[in-house]
């Protein structure tokens, strides 16, 4: 194949994977944390964390479902520090879908 049909079949597809997608994976999580703001849940959303502050937990996030054990040490404005056995980390509380206590 030469060049230009190379151009014409992957230039599309770069631009759909590289440009496109990812301007809108942002601009439908900048629409989700105006409208969360415009209600007051993200306030809300900090002061139910908080209660599992100091306690073991598995922390569930994004689509994956990728998942962190540890004790939740801090939680400030949007960001949550937990002590695992590997180390600290540091999570978004924007993505979070679950937290469950571990005995």
């Amino acid at each position: 194949m030469n060049s230009s049909t190379w151009i014409a079949i992957y230039l599309p597809l770069f631009i759909l994977f590289f440009v496109i997608l990812p301007r809108q994976k942002r601009i439908r999580q900048m629409i989700i944390q105006k409208i969360k703001r415009r209600k007051g849940l993200a306030k809300l959303k900090n002061e139910i964390i908080k209660k599992f502050e100091g306690k073991r937990c598995k922390i569930t996030t994004g689509a994956l479902g990728t998942t962190v054990r540890g004790k939740i040490i801090e939680i400030n404005d949007d960001w949550i520090e937990i002590e695992t056995s590997k180390g600290m980390e540091i999570i978004n509380a924007d993505f979070i879908q679950s937290i469950k206590i571990l005995a």
